[in-house]
C-alpha cells in the first residue's frame, strides 16, 4: 500500500515537472526584455520598413527582445551601445546606417549585410564584422536582430554615439 502511494506521488511529480518545464520555452518567448519597454518604449508591435519599396512588417516587443538577446550573443563584443569599437567612425547610428553603401537602414538591407558583411563603402568584404549564415541564425531570428538594431538606432538614447 505504501509502495502504491509512493508510485502515485512520483507519477504526479513527474507529470507536474514535465507540464511546467514544457511551458517554460513558451513563457520565455513571450517575455519582454525590460530594455525594450524602458529605453525603446516598445510595448506593442511596431512597424518597420523591410525594403526600399516601403514594404513594412510588424515586429512584436517579444521579437525585439529576441533580437536584443541575439545582439548580445553575436554583436556586443564590437558594438557596445551601438558604437563600433574596431572603427569608431562607423557606428550603428541611424545616420551612419543610412549613409552606408548600400544603405543599411531597413530590415532586409541590414540582414543582407549581416549575412555577408561588407566595408562601409560596399567595396569589399570585411572581416571585422561576424558573418551570420542561415545555418547559425534563421531568417526570423536575423530579422529580429536587424529590427532590434534599427529600433535602437531610432529610439535609444545615446545609441551609436561616437563619444562614449
Amino acid at each position: 500500500m505504501l509502495c502504491q502511494l509512493f508510485t502515485r506521488l512520483l507519477v504526479l511529480v513527474i507529470v507536474f515537472v514535465v507540464y511546467h518545464s514544457s511551458s517554460l520555452p513558451a513563457q520565455a518567448a513571450n517575455k519582454i526584455d525590460p530594455y525594450i519597454a524602458r529605453y525603446l518604449h516598445v510595448t506593442e508591435p511596431i512597424s518597420l520598413e523591410m525594403d526600399e519599396q516601403s514594404n513594412t512588417r510588424l515586429f512584436s516587443p517579444q521579437e525585439l527582445s529576441v533580437g536584443k538577446q541575439l545582439f548580445e550573443n553575436n554583436c556586443i563584443n564590437c558594438h557596445v551601445g551601438g558604437a563600433t569599437l574596431p572603427d569608431p567612425q562607423v557606428s550603428l547610428s541611424l545616420l551612419k546606417l543610412q549613409k552606408a553603401y548600400p544603405p543599411r537602414d531597413r530590415v532586409n538591407s541590414l540582414v543582407t549585410f549581416m549575412r555577408q558583411p561588407m566595408t562601409y563603402d560596399g567595396s569589399q568584404e570585411t572581416y571585422w564584422c561576424r558573418q551570420l549564415p542561415p545555418s547559425q541564425l534563421s531568417q526570423q531570428q536575423i530579422e529580429s536582430l536587424a529590427a532590434f538594431v534599427l529600433t535602437a538606432a531610432q529610439k535609444a538614447p545615446g545609441w551609436g554615439t561616437e563619444n562614449f
